[in-house]
C-alpha cells in the first residue's frame, strides 16, 4: 500500500475511488470493457480529480498510472473477499470521497458514499434456462446475495439503457431520483478498415460469413441463433459459413443435438474467445452479424459491429431497439425463421444491404465513452455538493 501513502496527501478537487476488480484478466467480457474504456476516458479529460482504481492482479497491463490516477492492486483468492473485505479496507485507508462501483454489486459495509453500476437485474428475473457455467451459477447467488443490501446506502445507481433504468426502478421501487441511465459507447478501435485475409483465415477459412457472438448464458440465444442458421442453410443460394466467437466445441455439440440439426456443424467455425485485437477486423470481414439475444441491458457489440459498417440482425426486445434504433433489423429472437428470414433478406437484397450499411455508421455517432465518461463526472460531483 506505499502507492497509496505515496498520494495520500496529495490535493486535488475530488478523490474518487473506482472498483475494476477484472480488467487486467486476458479474457475481458462486457461490464469489464466498460469500466476499462471509461477510465481510459476520465484519464483522457478530467486532470482535475484524483482518481484510485482499485484491480486484482492480471497478467493484461491494460492501464497505467498517470499524474492524477494512480492504480492500486489488491490480491485475494476470492471475488467476494475482494470485494467485501480488502475493496472497503484499502478505501478506507485511501479515504476517497466517493466509491464507484462497476459491476453489478458493492462492498455491504463501505466506509464512503458509495456509486453503484447496475448493468441489469437479470439475476432477480425468471430464468431462461439452466445451462449456465458454475462461474456465472455462483455470480447469479452472489448477486442475489448482495444487491438488495446495498441499494439503500448507495447515493446514486447508475444503469446503462432507459429500458434497465425503468426496469430497475419498477422492480426494486427505487426513488427517481437515486437511479439514472448513462449509455455505453464503443472503443474508435472498431471502424472500418481494409480487408486483413491473413487475420481473418486464423478464425474461419472464408472471406466471406455470418458472424455470432455468443457464451453460455441462456440470455444469448444460442440455441435458436443455430436453428436459424440450419434454416438459412436451406433457403440460401450462397450458404454462408457461421464464425461462433466465444463458445466451446462441446456446448456446440450438445445444442446441435438438442435441436436436431448436427449436418450443419461442417458449416460452423469456433475458434473461442476472440481478443479485442481481432475482432475489429472480423466484424469488417462479416456479411452480417448475428446479435438475437433474448435480453440485454444495452449490447455494446450492436455498436462495435455497425462501427465497422456490418449489417446487425438484433432482437427486438428489452434494450436492443433502444441502442440499434429504429432503422436496424429488428426480429423476434424467439422465432428461429425470423432471424433466418432477416439473413435472406440481407443475401438477396443489395440495395437493403447497403441501406443497412450506411445506417449503421451514421447510428454509432451517437455513442462514445467520451459522453459515458462526461456523464460520470457529472454525477461525481453532484454527490459530492
Amino acid at each position: 500500500m506505499s502507492l497509496i501513502a505515496n498520494h495520500f496527501y496529495h490535493k486535488s478537487n475530488m478523490k474518487i475511488a473506482i472498483e475494476a476488480q477484472r480488467i487486467f484478466r486476458p479474457n475481458k467480457h462486457g461490464m469489464d470493457f466498460v469500466a476499462l474504456e471509461t477510465i481510459r476516458e476520465l484519464q483522457k479529460i478530467d486532470h482535475e480529480n484524483e482518481y484510485f482504481i482499485f484491480v486484482s492482479p492480471g497478467p493484461d497491463h491494460c492501464l497505467n498510472d498517470s499524474d492524477n490516477m494512480h492504480i492500486v492492486e489488491l490480491r485475494c483468492p476470492s471475488y467476494p473477499l475482494w470485494e467485501q473485505v480488502a475493496l472497503p479496507r484499502a478505501v478506507a485507508r485511501v479515504r476517497p470521497d466517493l466509491l464507484h462501483c462497476t459491476s453489478n454489486t458493492a462492498p455491504v459495509k463501505c466506509p464512503v458514499p458509495l456509486v453503484l453500476t447496475l448493468h441489469d437485474i437479470i439475476f432477480l428475473e425468471k430464468r431462461q434456462s439452466s445451462s449456465r457455467s458454475l462461474y456465472q451459477e455462483l455470480g447469479w447467488h452472489y448477486r442475489r446475495l448482495v444487491v438488495p443490501r446495498i441499494l439503500s446506502e448507495c447515493r446514486k445507481i447508475i444503469t446503462v439503457s432507459n429500458f434497465e433504468c425503468n426496469r430497475i426502478r419498477e422492480a426494486l421501487n427505487l426513488p427517481k431520483d437515486r437511479l439514472t441511465a448513462v449509455y455505453n459507447g464503443y472503443s474508435p478501435h472498431f471502424r472500418q478498415m481494409p480487408p486483413a485475409p491473413e487475420i481473418v483465415h486464423k478464425y474461419v477459412p472464408s472471406d466471406d460469413y455470418l458472424f455470432f457472438l455468443g457464451n453460455t448464458d441462456p440470455k444469448k440465444n444460442a440455441a435458436r441463433t443455430l436453428k436459424a442458421y440450419a434454416l438459412y442453410l436451406k433457403a440460401s443460394q450462397t450458404k454462408r459459413p457461421l464464425l461462433i466467437a466465444d463458445l466451446k466445441e462441446e456446448y456446440i455439440d450438445q445444442l446441435l443435438q438438442q435441436e436436431g440439426i448436427t449436418g450443419i456443424k461442417e458449416h460452423l467455425y469456433y475458434p473461442g474467445y476472440i481478443g479485442n485485437k481481432d475482432l475489429a477486423t472480423l466484424y469488417n470481414a462479416a456479411f452480417a452479424f448475428l446479435y438475437p439475444s433474448l435480453r440485454e441491458s444495452f449490447g455494446i457489440p450492436i455498436l462495435e459491429a455497425m462501427a465497422c459498417g456490418t449489417p446487425v440482425v438484433t432482437g427486438n426486445v428489452s434494450a436492443m431497439p433502444e441502442v440499434a434504433g429504429k432503422g436496424a433489423i429488428l426480429v423476434d429472437p424467439q422465432e428461429p425463421q425470423k432471424i433466418a428470414d432477416a439473413l435472406l433478406r440481407l443475401e438477396n437484397d443489395a440495395t437493403l444491404y447497403q441501406q443497412q450499411v450506411n445506417y449503421s455508421l451514421e447510428r454509432v455517432k451517437l455513442f462514445s465513452w467520451k459522453h459515458t465518461a462526461e456523464e460520470y463526472v457529472k454525477i461525481y460531483h453532484c454527490i459530492h455538493q
